[in-house]
């Protein structure tokens, strides 16, 4: 846990601010997400960076957003897909949709370790080339944590840091797993837990939850 704090010490944000919102988009695809529900995934995400909406709150906000995708599943198991990118028009956010759709599986790997996946997104934000106002991390996933360090944990230290963390929980039937990512991930100011009623409601959900992140009013009022 000593090493969080080393990467994020150079991240304090100075008086001049370069962008209105760093967001990293952390996706479970552990070895409980078939083929399919990857698929809808991948598709719903592309299709909420198309959406007329998004693309206004990304055109309104001030310097834009920077954004990357991350991959997780066990331990060991993260990748940083789509390196940071800056969004301010209607054509970036159509560019970043067409890379989402080029993206494939990194692995298939067991276990889920949402723990691991928040330090990783620590590691991912400290490679961020420009600093931002708001510094959101998006987690979402389809069950608990079941190895690696421990959720709360983790975002308990990025909460300190300064971070807000909301979730996605792919409920599909499962019992309390929205109350897990309630409390074990989401934290920070104005943060949230979006709820998805299986894959088939994943776009829905991700375009909420994007207008959310990008809008801290309506966060807020929620």
């Amino acid at each position: 846990m000593k090493l969080l704090p080393a990467l994020l010490a150079g991240l304090v944000p100075g008086p001049a601010l370069a962008c209105g919102l760093e967001l990293v988009l952390a996706m479970d695809v552990s070895r409980s997400i078939i083929i399919t529900e990857y698929a809808l995934q991948m598709g719903g995400m592309a299709r909420a960076f198309r959406d007329p909406a998004v693309v206004a709150a990304i055109e309104g906000t001030e310097g834009g957003i920077m954004v990357t995708l991350t991959q997780w599943s066990g331990p060991a198991s993260q990748d940083q897909s789509i390196p940071w990118t800056r969004l301010t028009t209607e054509a970036d956010a159509h560019a970043f949709a067409h890379e989402i759709t080029q993206q494939e599986r990194p692995f298939f790997a067991p276990y889920t370790a949402v723990g691991e996946a928040l330090y990783h997104a620590a590691e991912v934000s400290a490679a961020n080339p420009v600093a931002c106002r708001r510094r959101v991390i998006d987690v979402s996933g389809d069950g608990t944590s079941n190895r690696g360090r421990p959720a709360r944990a983790a975002a308990d230290m990025l909460e300190a840091e300064g971070y807000t963390i909301n979730g996605l929980a792919i409920v599909d039937g499962k019992k309390d797993l929205a109350g897990f990512y309630r409390r074990n991930v989401a934290r920070g100011p104005a943060s949230f837990v979006e709820i998805a009623d299986g894959f088939e409601d994943y776009a829905r959900a991700i375009r909420t939850k994007l207008l959310r992140e990008m809008s801290p009013q309506l966060a807020a009022a929620r």
